[in-house]
């Protein structure tokens, strides 16, 4: 099985981004349940996710790359409105963090992501990091879909 452990966080300040980072667009063919089914055009690349329920901070997730033709057609099915958002991978102390900038109507929040082989794993805080919302459901891209951070 596909496991993601991941911890999330709010960023601060521009210190972190380096380069332009990459163009995504994602939505949701299905949000409701235990099961969450997302579309992703990543620039040039299309992927299908499955990500299971949500447990602390570890979910099963399997991921498909699909072709992009067929990943904009599915962005069609989604419902509005879509993420939009850019990536900027950054590396601090030898470990890869994915920030995104979001767009649209969730324009204003950033986040950084950093992916853990286990639940316990240290690692370090660089100086942009801000409070942790890794368990605040609110943060979800499948919920920043349904309840976009413009109307909070």
């Amino acid at each position: 099985m596909g496991v993601e452990i991941e911890r999330k966080f709010l960023v601060s300040g521009t210190d972190w981004k380096q380069g332009p980072g990459r163009q995504l667009s994602q939505g949701y063919l299905n949000q409701a349940g235990r099961v969450t089914v997302r579309v992703r055009v990543d620039e040039a690349r299309g992927f299908l996710t499955i990500k299971g329920p949500t447990e602390g901070i570890r979910r099963a997730e399997f991921e498909y790359e699909i072709p992009v033709t067929d990943a904009r057609e599915l962005l069609q099915l989604c419902q509005p409105p879509l993420i939009e958002k850019r990536r900027y991978e950054v590396v601090s102390e030898g470990q890869l963090w994915e920030i995104d900038e979001f767009l649209g109507e969730n324009s204003g929040l950033v986040v950084a992501e950093i992916e853990l082989p286990s639940e316990d794993t240290p690692f370090s805080r660089p100086v942009w990091l801000g409070a942790e919302v890794s368990t605040d459901p609110r943060y979800r891209n499948s919920n920043l879909a349904i309840l976009p951070f413009s109307r909070w």
